[in-house]
């Protein structure tokens, strides 16, 4: 069985600096780190021209779908009918991306056929975590 999941979404660019309106944008998800998604920027759609990885909880993204959630660098709220909007907070600046709801929750069931939500914990070996930290300290 995977325990990688991998979708491309279309991701509209608000006030894009390198105008590019819409960029396929990579959603990550991997079982071994089952509170997490990563979300990756093309290179042509950032400021510095190299690729940019965002990394958040699955249950922001999921929860950003039905209200307006987060207070740190990572904001998702719904956006009209069918998107929705994540901002993105750096020292640099704001970016705001929207994307389709539909392919938001095509994602999430998918990681919810991997790791079910409220059951990431199980995925979690804390034994061999802290094995690896003990190692790491000596």
């Amino acid at each position: 069985m995977s325990t990688v999941i991998e979708q491309t979404v279309q991701a509209r660019l608000v006030a894009a600096a390198p105008r590019l309106h819409t960029v396929p944008v990579t959603l990550h998800y991997d079982r071994r780190d089952p509170f997490a998604v990563r979300m990756t920027f093309p290179a042509p759609a950032t400021l510095e021209g190299v690729e940019a990885c965002w990394t958040f909880a699955r249950d922001l993204l999921a929860a950003g779908l039905k209200g307006s959630e987060g207070q740190g660098d990572v904001r998702v709220r719904p956006y009209g009918y069918d998107r929705i909007a994540l901002e993105f907070h750096s020292p640099e600046g704001t970016a705001v991306v929207h994307v389709p709801s539909g392919q938001i929750r095509r994602f999430l069931e998918a990681t919810d056929e991997l790791v079910p939500a409220g059951l990431e914990h199980l995925q979690l070996d804390l034994d061999h975590e802290l094995a690896e930290l003990m190692r790491d300290a000596g």
